[in-house]
């Protein structure tokens, strides 16, 4: 937790009303107007008594802690709401609470980010209000979330309560693509000899959908009256193991919102790749192979703790690599346009067989599957894009020859 940062008390507004009304006191007193004195030291007076109010009562709320919790996982364009809760405090006549986050939005886990600003307020007799907290695209959120004693007015604005530091994991907006079929010969197989002859071994648990016939213990399950199933540690099993390599090489500094959104969409390929394989067959294994390292997927806690790793990976710059990744079966790649090195990387993995997925930029109009990226969504969602983002970063399409190529369309556009 932080301490609240020192901000000016005036808001615009406030500051612009003092000194006018300053201005005009000054010179009805000098031409002896009463009616502009009267006038200008109402409003001098209702500050003053709005100041006072709202000062004393800020200082009260110092150790207010608001319940500020973003949704996990957190998605891009979901449309989701953060609730905020603990607001539930008594405050002055014309006077309300807002809960405020300001910090930078790294799209893509890029070095360069945009400034955010959300804001809500909480009704009078509320405890909690709902902040619209949302982005276009994959990334990594770093900022605070504060309060502020605000006049319905809009003359003063006071910080009160703890100011709390988050760092959220974007993940890339749902990819519906065409479902994946992978034949088990396709990895590579690990198989797993034990001995499974003695019972003692055994333990029972209820039948689930997807255990084996063969493995009910159908004694047992006359007695109970309900279907049990015998299972073992020690069974002779065959995983394969599928190899996948995600490939985000391209632009570091200065990276364009076109590119940027091409790796967005290839983390959406390849998450929507790992899902769908998954739930077709839990059996598999997966060894993701990304620029900064690798991940074994087993279940579904390795699948989320590594789609929350993948919201924040960001463009390595390009190396060459040497050989291609060890292992015997199909090879399955995911990567974009800005990889300038894939081609040279599929030869090297010749003769393994390779399915490639390709996120590459539009080159016909009526492209029918395009993914898009509307840059007035920034500033809509409370984000200030860079001014350079407006400025079309064209970008060339990658020729990249597989055993099996599967380009993914995507365009930014305002």
């Amino acid at each position: 937790m932080l301490k609240p940062r020192f901000r000016p008390v005036f808001t615009p507004v406030g500051f612009a009303v003092l000194a006018i009304c300053i201005v005009i006191l000054i010179r009805s007193l000098s031409a002896r107007n009463s009616y502009e004195v009267v006038l200008s030291s109402g409003f001098l007076l209702l500050l003053f008594i709005l100041g006072v109010t709202g000062l004393r009562k800020s200082r009260k709320l110092e150790s207010l802690e608001p319940g500020w919790k973003p949704p996990f996982p957190m998605t891009a364009n979901a449309g989701e709401e953060t609730l905020i809760t603990g607001l539930g405090v008594p405050t002055p006549l014309f006077f309300r609470i807002h809960f405020l986050v300001r910090g930078r939005f790294l799209p893509s886990g890029s070095i360069e980010g945009c400034p955010v600003l959300a804001e809500t307020s909480v009704s009078r007799g509320e405890a909690q209000a709902r902040l619209k907290f949302d982005f276009p695209m994959s990334g990594v959120f770093q900022g605070d979330g504060f309060c502020r004693l605000r006049d319905i007015f809009g003359f003063f604005s006071f910080p009160c309560g703890i100011t709390q530091r988050r760092t959220v994991k974007v993940r890339s907006s749902p990819c519906f693509g065409k479902n994946y079929h992978i034949n088990a010969q396709s990895g590579a197989e690990d198989r797993r000899n034990k001995n499974s002859t003695d019972e003692e071994r055994y333990y029972m648990r209820e039948y689930t959908p997807g255990d084996r016939f063969r493995d009910i213990n159908w004694k047992s399950s006359e007695k109970v009256d309900t279907l049990i199933t015998r299972i073992s540690p020690d069974n002779q099993e065959k995983i394969s193991r599928i190899e996948v390599y995600f490939r985000n090489y391209g632009p570091v500094k200065k990276t364009s919102i076109e590119a940027l959104w091409l790796l967005d969409r290839a983390k959406a390929r390849l998450s929507h790749f790992l899902r769908n394989v998954m739930e077709e067959q839990s059996s598999f294994v997966f060894h993701v192979r990304t620029s900064t390292g690798s991940w074994e997927i087993e279940n579904q806690e390795d699948l989320d703790a590594f789609l929350e790793e993948l919201a924040g990976f960001s463009f390595s710059p390009p190396q060459s690599e040497a050989a291609a990744p060890l292992g015997a079966g199909e090879l399955y790649v995911f990567s974009t346009a800005c990889d300038m090195g894939l081609p040279g990387f599929i030869i090297a993995c010749n003769p393994r067989p390779v399915s490639l997925y390709m996120a590459q930029p539009v080159t016909r109009k009526d492209e029918k599957e395009t993914e898009t990226l509307r840059k007035i969504d920034f500033p809509a969602m409370g984000c200030v894009p860079l001014p350079r983002w407006f400025i079309h970063g064209k970008i060339k399409p990658l020729g990249a020859h597989a055993d099996r190529v599967e380009n993914i369309y995507a365009e930014a556009r305002l």
